[in-house]
């Protein structure tokens, strides 16, 4: 058996390590796929590049499973989801879903597979539509994991419009001011060193000095050194513009 696991995050912002340790934790020796996929676009190379190879493995007769931290890391999308998970399973692959066991495809098999005898009468009418009753019970309740995704995303999507929007109300400043400068924290590093190392500081280095800790280049120290002068020390984040 050979195991993947993908991991999916909407911005490079985030952090995927998460997915990776929940993963990891059960699935130890799962090769780990992961990817950056926003709502901006509908590319996932490194997911059709996984999902080819997987679809090949199995069609040479190697079983693999497929594990996934929640449904949400598969798709986005309900309908989407659902016609992959189909895809995948008619093909032959395993799916595990760390948040939702109860779609992995070994729990939809078993759903598959109740065993009804036949009776030789027109009883056996009956069970075979138990047995399709049961199917589409077990169909139903991957469309709602897919539709119980989708909603999550949009649910939070909404709250976040709202939150921006009743911050816009109250007169808070959403982003950055256009045309502001901004200190990172390489700057404000550099200053606090400045602050605390150089001669005009009550410290013993030079400029020279300074410029060599710092690996910066003379345009830069200076304007650094500007800055300490402005006692920016505890700068939380925006400087001067004529500095």
């Amino acid at each position: 058996m050979e195991y993947f696991g993908y991991c999916r995050i909407s911005t490079p912002k985030q952090s995927i390590e998460r997915q990776v340790r929940n993963i990891r934790e059960l699935y130890p020796d799962a090769h780990i796929v992961e990817e950056v996929y926003t709502g901006t676009t509908t590319q996932r190379p490194k997911w059709d590049a996984l999902k080819k190879r997987i679809l090949k493995t199995v069609a040479k007769g190697e079983p693999v499973t497929v594990i996934f931290d929640s449904v949400s890391r598969m798709s986005r999308d309900a309908a989407e989801g659902f016609a992959l998970y189909q895809e995948l399973y008619n093909a032959g692959v395993e799916m595990v879903f760390l948040k939702e066991p109860h779609i992995n495809t070994e729990t939809y098999k078993k759903s598959l597979q109740v065993a009804l005898p036949e009776t030789g009468t027109s009883v056996d009418i009956l069970l075979d539509g138990v047995r399709r009753y049961l199917m589409e019970l077990a169909k139903e309740q991957i469309r709602i994991a897919f539709d119980q995704s989708e909603k999550e995303v949009m649910d939070l999507r909404r709250r976040t419009a709202e939150g921006i929007m009743t911050a816009k109300l109250n007169g808070e400043q959403i982003g950055r001011v256009k045309g502001q400068k901004y200190a990172t924290q390489k700057m404000k590093r550099a200053v606090r060193l400045i602050q605390k190392r150089h001669v005009d500081w009550g410290g013993t280095l030079q400029d020279a000095d300074m410029m060599q800790i710092l690996g910066c280049c003379r345009n830069s120290y200076y304007k650094y050194k500007r800055l300490a002068r402005t006692n920016m020390a505890g700068m939380k984040g925006i400087y001067p513009k004529d500095l």
